[in-house]
């Protein structure tokens, strides 16, 4: 039997590898799903429409960090950094200090990815600040890229999968109300305890994804992104880039809103006379046309996961792969994670693939008689899964976005397939110990 969410996925995924437009791909791949399920044209345009509400907000914050992001690179602060390291570079000249800043970049990377997650809850709005003044290094180092989309990819998920606290809170806060629907209620504290044992996939993906990535890769330094010696940065516009950082960060906690947060920093920079309006406006309305395209992504993508609930076929897709393997507990727990792959890689988010699987898995992996904490685990690891590696996924838009500032990163080939073999293999067989043991 034809599954329209199989046939709609797969076709997506391989639109984007003939290096077809996300979006386009999108669009395409919910028509024809739609179309095999048996929806008329109309239907699945309006049901496509409808959904795209549910990621407006998303992609309006995203626009406004992409603009705020674009006034903190204007400010020259992360240009000036990058040439004083390039120039201690040049002034030791020996392997020994490529070495030693190579390792400082890996680290400070991973430390910041991890903090846009939960410490400081900004998710990719750092990459535009933090990335392209850093090509320049990354092309004086030979540094191939896919090993930094690797870095910042480990960085933007493991977090939230493990962790309690900012965009994990939400995670997890999702994932208890997906059993609480399913009439299996469970408490907060058991989800970060089950989910110890797959989130060991992450690490041990970015530890095999650095070390596969390690040999240099040389790339065409272009005019535009070479590092420019005489950045001087003024003492004031140094104190207004960090008040406004401080008013980012400050009014988002407090408020619980990116836009408001952003919309703090950006009023700073206007408010401060730092620089003239006609200045900053025009470095704003790029930095929004650099974010804006990833909630576009989000908003298709968003569209795309409503048509594919509207055709029914993803609760037929886990019943008829069940029906194969019968009670055998091993095969279906494998068969679960597939499914989960299938949906998020699809929908791009794994956040928006809990309330789609567990009130089918759930009742599904009690009949198996998987105990409370390896359902956990399991709902837990079958929505993370594809996060890593799908072309919708703010996971990978987001490095490529930072990554291809000078068009010699392709989002497929060097974020997404990367992300995919070194994150998702791991989560599966981590995931299966985890559902198989707890």
């Amino acid at each position: 039997m034809i599954n329209a969410v199989v046939i709609a996925v797969v076709l997506m995924i391989v639109l984007c590898l003939c290096r077809l437009n996300v979006v386009i791909s999108l669009f395409v791949s919910a028509l024809v799903g739609g179309l095999i399920a048996g929806m008329s044209v109309s239907e699945i345009v309006s049901v496509f429409g409808k959904n795209i509400v549910d990621g407006a907000e998303v992609a309006l914050s995203y626009a406004l960090l992409g603009g705020f992001a674009a006034l903190i690179s204007y400010s020259g602060i992360t240009d000036f950094l990058v040439n004083k390291i390039i120039d201690g570079i040049h002034a030791e000249n020996s392997k020994i200090s490529r070495v030693k800043v190579k390792i400082i970049i890996i680290i400070a990377l991973l430390v910041m990815s991890i903090m846009s997650q939960n410490l400081i809850p900004v998710h990719i709005a750092f990459i535009p600040i933090v990335i392209p003044p850093l090509i320049s290094l990354f092309n004086e180092l030979n540094v191939d890229r896919r090993q930094i989309a690797i870095i910042i990819g480990f960085g933007l998920c493991w977090p939230y999968v493990l962790l309690p606290f900012g965009f994990g809170q939400i995670f997890h806060q999702i994932i208890q109300n997906g059993f609480t629907k399913a009439h299996h209620p469970i408490e907060m504290g058991m989800i970060w305890k089950a989910m110890i044992i797959p989130s060991l996939g992450y690490i041990v993906g970015l530890i095999l994804g650095i070390y596969y990535y390690r040999k240099p890769r040389k790339y065409i330094q272009h005019e535009e992104i070479k590092n420019n010696d005489s950045i001087v940065i003024k003492p004031y516009v140094l104190i207004v880039t960090v008040i406004s950082i401080l008013a980012t960060f400050l009014v988002q906690l407090v408020t619980d809103s990116m836009i408001f947060g952003a919309l703090a920093g950006v009023l700073v920079f206007f408010v401060s006379r730092a620089y003239k309006w006609t200045e900053l406006d025009k470095q704003f309305v790029d930095g929004i046309k650099i974010m804006s395209f990833i909630g576009v992504v989000i908003l298709s993508a968003n569209g795309f996961a409503g048509v594919m609930n509207e055709t029914g076929d993803i609760s037929k897709l886990v019943d008829s792969l069940s029906g194969v393997v019968g009670a055998n507990k091993l095969l279906s727990i494998i068969v679960m994670y597939i499914s989960g792959l299938v949906v998020t890689l699809g929908i791009g988010s794994s956040f928006a693939t809990i309330p789609i699987i567990a009130t089918l898995f759930v009742p599904l992996g009690e009949s198996l008689g998987l105990s409370t904490m390896a359902l956990i685990a399991l709902i837990g690891t079958a929505s993370a899964l594809g996060d890593s590696g799908s072309p919708a996924s703010d996971s990978t838009l987001g490095p490529t976005a930072g990554l291809d500032i000078d068009g010699q990163h392709d989002h497929i080939r060097d974020t997404c397939i990367p992300n995919f073999v070194f994150y998702n293999i791991p989560l599966i067989i981590f995931g299966t110990i985890a559902a198989m043991i707890l």
